[in-house]
């Protein structure tokens, strides 16, 4: 046995392989910013959609169930 210690070279097969898993966890990483901001602009664009709808209602619609008798109001009480 050798006492001897030789440096360890990196193959052109090492590199390759280290460069496809750096460039599959960048999709992965950039694959998960595109789904977050995608999850963000749909809760966004809800809200502010409600919040729009809630604005630009009309004095009708305060009123809408005015005429109707639901059959819950009739005997209730104490």
């Amino acid at each position: 046995m050798s006492t001897d210690l030789q440096p360890v070279t990196p193959d052109g097969d090492d590199q390759a392989v280290t460069r496809e898993r750096s460039n599959a966890l960048m999709m992965i990483g950039w694959f998960s910013v595109g789904l977050a901001v995608a999850t963000i602009g749909v809760l966004v664009g809800a809200e502010l959609r409600s919040r729009y709808k809630f604005n630009h209602r009309t004095p009708y619609d305060f009123y809408s169930n005015a005429g109707e008798q639901q059959a819950s109001e009739f005997g209730v009480g104490i």
